[in-house]
């Protein structure tokens, strides 16, 4: 039987451990540079924006999400040996999911992984699989933001689309600092209120009627120097979608113009040259800041299309892993709507840690 791989990076590693419903999630980060004072407070207003229970658009779920480091942190700064910290598990209802254990949920791991595993994984609350192990990977994202703002470099995300309800956009050349910035302390992470209004609007009716719905997010990186990635296996592109797609429900990432250059000419698409008080840089950004697998120096773009949750309290067409007859599911228990809003978090952690983890590769530039 093969073992799951939970680590992401090659230089600064960040291995992630712990079920859903399990005594306590976790995350091991190695190869972080010493001597970088982390700001506690700052890391807890980070991780609060993961955290469950905090809005009636998301799950009733409801936990404190306090890490607690084991090692490599004293007086709040990083030292040699790797950093570890766990988070525990308080408000775990593991009833709600005995009967997934035999009737797997519609587009979920519950039967893949009956079969690969052969019924030896903890699937309590999705086990490995839950969105909830993505709480420790927001501790190795939040240590990551505040170490790479020290090196100039700005990461915000903001959930650009919700049923076909678009919020505004950020401009992709010249972006101010401060307009990323204050997405990031908003309840309910969109540019536009009146757009936000009508995604809430129509996330609340969606979870009445037992249903949920999917999303966009749009996750940008600014400061960032030329030169991060290599080409072919090891592009900056390449590395991003392999953290990317370790989040939960990730369905698509595409960078820059994405699909869009697909009904374009090479005249439209072309990032041609400028000279601007002595640097170059494009006057458009449609490679969304990487050119052969490597960073320009334009800000990095990127969108991520999420899936609806398929923990859903309406009826569904599933079957009895024992009695090998199909029969109806309803699922129980507190499950987002929309777990694109919580998410939103989530993909700047990934895009910090990828981006550390290449800045290190690349001789530890600062």
């Amino acid at each position: 039987m093969r073992l799951l791989t939970a680590s992401l990076g090659s230089k600064v590693i960040t291995t992630v451990f712990g079920e859903s419903h399990g005594k306590g999630i976790g995350v091991v980060i190695d190869g972080l540079p010493p001597g970088e004072v982390i700001d506690m407070d700052e890391l807890m207003e980070f991780l609060n924006r993961r955290a469950p229970g905090k809005s009636e658009y998301t799950t009733k779920r409801r936990e404190e999400d306090r890490p607690e480091f084991l090692s490599g942190i004293i007086n709040n700064t990083i030292v040699g040996s790797p950093v570890s910290a766990i988070i525990r598990n308080n408000d775990a209802r593991s009833v709600d999911y005995n009967n997934l254990r035999d009737v797997p949920r519609p587009s979920h791991a519950d039967f893949v992984s009956h079969i690969k595993y052969g019924g030896h994984m903890d699937m309590r609350g999705s086990g490995p699989f839950s969105g909830r192990i993505t709480a420790p990977l927001c501790i190795a994202g939040g240590i990551a933001l505040q170490i790479l703002k020290r090196r100039g470099v700005t990461i915000a995300a903001h959930l650009s689309n919700v049923g076909g309800i678009e919020d505004e956009s950020w401009d992709t050349v010249s972006p101010k600092k401060e307009d990323l910035e204050s997405v990031s302390v908003k309840d309910f992470p969109v540019i536009s209120e009146t757009a936000g209004d009508k995604m809430k609007e129509l996330i609340l009716k969606t979870r009445e009627e037992g249903d949920s719905i999917g999303g966009e997010i749009t996750c940008m990186a600014l400061g960032l120097p030329v030169g991060l990635g290599e080409p072919n296996y090891s592009s900056f592109e390449s590395m991003m979608a392999r953290g990317i797609f370790s989040v939960p429900g990730i369905r698509g990432i595409s960078f820059g113009t994405g699909f869009g250059a697909t009904t374009m000419k090479g005249s439209m698409h072309n990032d041609e040259y400028e000279i601007v008080d002595g640097n170059v840089r494009t006057k458009t950004n449609h490679c969304g800041g990487v050119v052969g697998g490597i960073t320009n120096g334009m800000p990095v773009i990127f969108k991520v299309g999420m899936k609806p949750a398929s923990s859903i309290s309406k009826p569904q067409n599933s079957f009895s892993i024992t009695e090998g007859v199909e029969t109806e599911l309803v699922v129980e228990g507190r499950h987002d709507p929309c777990i694109a809003i919580r998410a939103v978090p989530v993909i700047e952690a990934v895009c910090a840690l990828v981006i550390l983890d290449l800045w290190e590769v690349n001789n530890g530039l600062r």
